[in-house]
């Protein structure tokens, strides 16, 4: 048995509760990863204090030389990605194609922040007085909470600490319980690469006693969370009695919109890789498919064709297409959810139960499920089930497609599949999310590209690309008067 630690003040330590939890493979639970430190708002506390102290000295490191380390990060990254693709199928599950595309785009992430530790522009403009100077720049803020989810153990990790360290802050990490390996991992990575040994820390544990402490801490000025709009919710309105800065990446209701003139054989690969890709747990996976009448009955068959036909099994094994959910609560609300489309009359067409013989049976594996005869307003269509569950839904037009598409509460990714440009311009303007695809799936984001949704999918920040920079960083305004005399901006000058 190895027993992990949690990286506090610049030592690998146990948790000052003496508790441990322990991370299993979803894929067969007699594979113990390890133990990791079931910590306390105690430990909380030590790491803060200790990321105020590394605050203090990593910015003071220029912006480039930080871009520098950050490049470092990469080229280890780099070099360890069959090793840490390998951890993260152990732990979460999803296959190896899959977290080989993890650790990519880690890898991506840490070049980009590379290049802008030269990019932290400011602004000179005219001033409105004579002799005189007016000019902004970006200053970091200081020590950043990081509360990451399971699915991208690697990548998620990567879009909040790389942009937030080459800003100069410090951060502290409170990964997901259920992949808290490879963040670890990612800390050795960074410390090794030069990051100053307090301007990282990690503290493993569960929500309501590390994260809520991290989150409710008055020493740490920044959140970043990803996780459901519901925890979302509850970190917002402790954020905002304090006075934080706070980045939400919540839920998805993802469509992927199919149009009589759509490339089937494309729409079809898009369709089975957005929804049954990583289980179908991303916050952008497809968990709706709007066909046009026209198409619906043999776009439908099939595509049960082709999603009975994936393979499930240990995502390290080749041939696998489909790994486990992450653990057995998320199994249990997967079942939930298709009872509820049963109850409602929807029609399964495919799936609908836990899957089981040989080694599925020591994981928690359930099929690629699809309700077809779904109803706009049924729950199924409305709510985040989070796993392998797609509900179709039949349009007569684009403008009965683009309506359902934009009538539930979330708003992160969307897809429209068609030969039409015209169409294709108007769902870049009228689909009500933060990033839509045309003829392509749900899922795919890049990493030097913005990230995020509208409505209760976020609050309006952005992960990823250039926009998370200024996330990470206040603007300073200077004014240098150098005309020898009182000068009043802002005074009737005319």
């Amino acid at each position: 048995m190895t027993d992990f630690l949690n990286y506090i003040a610049g030592e690998w330590v146990p948790a000052s509760t003496g508790a441990w939890f322990e991370n299993r493979n979803p894929a067969d639970a007699s594979d113990l990863v390890g133990r990791f430190p079931r910590s306390a708002a105690a430990d909380v506390d030590r790491a803060v204090a200790s990321a105020v102290r590394g605050f203090g000295a990593w910015k003071l490191l220029p912006a480039p030389a930080r871009g520098d380390v950050l490049r470092r990060v990469g080229d280890l990254l780099t070099a360890r990605k069959e090793e840490l693709a390998d951890i993260m199928t152990r732990e979460m599950g999803k296959p190896l194609t899959e977290t080989r595309g993890d650790v990519q785009e880690g890898i991506d992430t840490a070049y980009y922040a590379g290049t802008m530790g030269r990019q932290l522009f400011g602004h000179t403009v005219p001033s409105e007085l004579s002799n005189k100077w007016a000019m902004s720049f970006r200053r970091p803020i200081g020590v950043c909470g990081l509360v990451t989810p399971f699915n991208f153990p690697l990548a998620i990790p990567t879009w909040k600490s790389f942009p937030a360290l080459l800003c100069g802050n410090s951060v502290v990490f409170k990964p997901a319980e259920d992949v808290p390996h490879t963040v670890a991992v990612l800390v050795e990575v960074l410390l090794e690469a030069g990051v100053h040994p307090e301007a990282v820390q990690l503290v493993h544990g569960f929500g309501e006693e590390v994260g809520k402490a991290l989150v409710s801490h008055p020493d740490v000025p920044v959140i970043s969370f990803t996780g459901s709009t519901e925890t979302g919710s509850l970190v917002g309105e402790t954020c905002g009695r304090m006075h934080k800065r706070l980045s939400l990446e919540m839920g998805g209701k993802n469509a992927q919109i199919v149009l009589d003139d759509a490339n089937l054989d494309l729409a079809l690969e898009g369709v089975l890789w957005g929804a049954f890709g990583t289980t179908g747990q991303r916050c952008t996976a497809t968990s709706r498919l709007i066909l046009q009448d026209g198409i619906h009955d043999r776009f439908l068959d099939r595509l049960v064709t082709a999603a009975t036909a994936l393979r499930l099994g240990d995502g390290r094994k080749d041939g696998t297409d489909v790994g486990p959910v992450i653990n057995e609560s998320a199994r249990d609300k997967i079942e939930t959810y298709v009872q509820i489309g049963r109850d409602a009359g929807n029609t399964l067409v495919a799936g609908g139960q836990r899957a089981t013989g040989g080694v599925l049976d020591y994981g928690t594996f359930y099929q690629p499920t699809i309700f077809a005869g779904v109803k706009q307003g049924d729950r199924i269509e409305q709510e985040e089930i989070f796993g392998p569950v797609l509900s179709v839904i039949k349009v007569a037009d684009a403008d009965e497609a683009f309506r359902v598409n934009n009538g539930v509460k979330y708003g992160l990714s969307s897809s429209l599949y068609t030969s039409n440009v015209n169409l294709a311009f108007r769902a870049l303007n009228e689909l009500d999310n933060g990033i839509t695809y045309v003829n392509a799936p749900t899922i795919g984001a890049e990493a030097h590209m913005p990230f995020g949704g509208v409505k209760q999918t976020g609050n309006g920040h952005r992960e990823g690309g250039w926009e998370v920079y200024d996330f990470y960083s206040e603007t300073k305004v200077g004014y240098i008067d150098y005309s020898g005399r009182l000068q009043r901006a802002q005074i009737d000058n005319y």
